[in-house]
């Protein structure tokens, strides 16, 4: 599905003689076809900037971005995103937010339309579907803005840490809810988060990145079973987990202590 190859990118100083400041160096990473990746690093380790490289907003340095076995470094169009907030357009109903990114993608109006009345329903939102942004909490616009993705015709979604302007309680019921979704069309997802829990709970496979200039530091495969619940968190083995990606995202040239 993704296969980022030997990626590499630096940005120049604030002053014209200031050094460039070198953000990701030679990554590789790669999403399978239906799985669901977690990205997780340090605060300014080029999470934002990858992402943009991969919708095209931005290009590399050096290396190649690869979707469907087909090279798109540059191009824009082949992957559908849910940023950090729902970013609806507050003059238009939440059914035409949908439609319109719809209509975007080329989906046709009569199918939009059809569509945006059926998942409305199924995610509980039918009664919100004339009713404008500023109307629904925090939680709502989010689904309304994990819908537009979902909806979109691209196999490959990119999730720029979506949860991380909600309230802790709203933030777990958001997991669950997008879980629950996720189960049942298993789209390739590569996931942007802070939070090692959010990244246990919901990916197949999570990977940490370094300090800038970025690198994968370790690849992690989640070992649980799905479908997954909160009461996962209590596990003696997710808490293994969650203590060695804490080590790995903290470590000051120490030896790591391994996970039994």
């Amino acid at each position: 599905m993704l296969r980022v190859e030997q990626l590499s990118k630096s940005f120049g100083g604030k002053k014209k003689h200031d050094p460039r400041k070198q953000v990701l160096q030679q990554l590789d990473l790669h999403v399978q076809d239906g799985e669901f990746v977690a990205l997780i690093g340090p605060s300014g380790s080029g999470k934002t900037t990858l992402f943009q490289m991969i919708g095209g907003l931005q290009l590399p340095d050096t290396g190649h971005i690869y979707i469907d076995g087909q090279k798109v470094t540059g191009e824009r169009g082949h992957i559908a995103y849910m940023p950090q907030q729902a970013a609806l357009l507050p003059w238009l109903t939440i059914t035409g937010n949908i439609e319109l990114s719809l209509s975007i993608a080329k989906v046709n109006p009569q199918q939009s339309k059809q569509l945006a009345r059926e998942w409305l329903e199924r995610i509980g939102l039918d009664s919100y579907a004339t009713a404008y942004p500023h109307m629904l909490s925090g939680g709502m616009q989010q689904r309304v803005s994990f819908l537009r993705a979902l909806l979109t015709p691209q196999k490959l979604m990119l999730l720029d840490e979506p949860f991380g302007a909600l309230d802790a309680l709203t933030r777990l019921e958001m997991q669950q809810w997008l879980l629950s979704i996720w189960e049942t069309n298993r789209r390739s997802v590569l996931l942007v988060t802070h939070s090692i829990d959010e990244a246990l709970l919901l990916a197949d496979r999570i990977i940490v990145l370094s300090n800038a200039p970025a690198t994968v530091l370790e690849e992690i495969i989640v070992p649980f079973a799905r479908p997954r619940t909160k009461e996962l968190w209590t596990a003696p083995e997710f808490n293994r987990l969650k203590d060695w990606i804490y080590q790995l995202l903290h470590h000051k040239e120490k030896e790591l202590v391994a996970i039994d």
